[in-house]
């Protein structure tokens, strides 16, 4: 699924991975496509029913920290849906989600377990995690002492850019910004216990929030493939990439190529793509114990 397009819906933001559609003044639709990302450039090829996971995880994830924090969700049944939805139930069935239409925060919030990916190129260089300060002598893939929240700006198109907690304050406002630290402190800690008892560890993860009558509330996708790195718990040696159940394998692939990560992405194999959805397959499986409707 390339692009969507629903008779008689209008269609307000195509994203990297989501169409998003208006339903009415309070209600958004959300379809998650089978696109992949990496690097932040969309790439040619898509990932078999990846959306549907990606939806069914984040409603998994949503119903159970709701006592957290409130969350934009309010069905993922299409035939419960307004009309004239229903009547494109065959492209929206497994993949959409009707929402609580919210003003997004301009940040992203994410929350770091593991010293990976970014945060360890950064600390190769700087000794330090997005200005914060860590020990010497950390090894790729170490676990920190204490989680730490780094966030960043959003980007339609192009790289997201890690920010300090301070800039953050500025954009959001100071209160705010304590806020969205806390709750996504909590939200990870509870669901990174959560993953560990059932072998995966949750390396690091990005939240999103919106405001609606002035009161935060998570949106967009959480504690997904997409917005996480997923290691099996059982392989994890610290001092090294870990192997997982993400997207970082489409990323390790495109690492060995000469591509300057920029726009258009190259084309990824078939054997590369649906390795990946194997991969999201499983962590489903393993995080919610059932079967995904494909």
């Amino acid at each position: 699924m390339r692009s969507l397009e629903l008779a008689g819906v209008e269609k307000v933001n195509s994203g990297k991975v989501r169409e998003i559609f208006a339903v009415d003044r309070d209600k958004l639709l959300i379809v998650a496509t089978d696109r992949i990302s990496a690097f932040d450039v969309i790439l040619p090829d898509a990932v078999p029913d990846k959306g549907k996971i990606l939806t069914q995880m984040s409603a998994f994830w949503f119903e159970r920290t709701s006592n957290i924090v409130e969350n934009h969700l309010i069905s993922t049944d299409v035939h419960s849906f307004p009309e004239p939805l229903p009547h494109h139930a065959n492209q929206l069935e497994g993949r959409s989600t009707l929402a609580t239409r919210c003003e997004p925060l301009a940040i992203e919030c994410v929350v770091r377990g593991y010293l990976t990916g970014s945060g360890w190129k950064d600390y190769c260089s700087t000794g330090s995690v997005c200005g914060i300060n860590l020990p010497e002598g950390m090894v790729e893939s170490e676990k920190l002492s204490e989680l730490i929240f780094t966030p960043a700006t959003k980007a339609q198109s192009g790289h997201d850019e890690n920010i300090s907690f301070e800039r953050a304050a500025e954009i959001v406002g100071q209160d705010i910004a304590n806020q969205v630290r806390d709750l996504s402190l909590d939200l990870y800690s509870w669901a990174a216990e959560y993953a560990l008892e059932r072998g995966i560890i949750i390396c690091d993860t990005k939240f999103e929030f919106g405001l609606k009558d002035n009161k935060l509330v998570l949106i967009d996708e959480i504690l997904t493939p997409d917005s996480s790195r997923f290691w099996p718990a059982q392989e994890y040696v610290a001092g090294k990439s870990q192997p997982s159940f993400d997207k970082q394998f489409v990323r390790d692939y495109l690492e060995t190529l000469d591509w300057d990560k920029q726009a258009p992405g190259p084309r990824i194999p078939e054997n590369v793509l649906h390795a990946t959805a194997d991969r999201y397959l499983q962590a489903y499986r393993l995080l919610t114990g059932r079967e995904p409707n494909l």
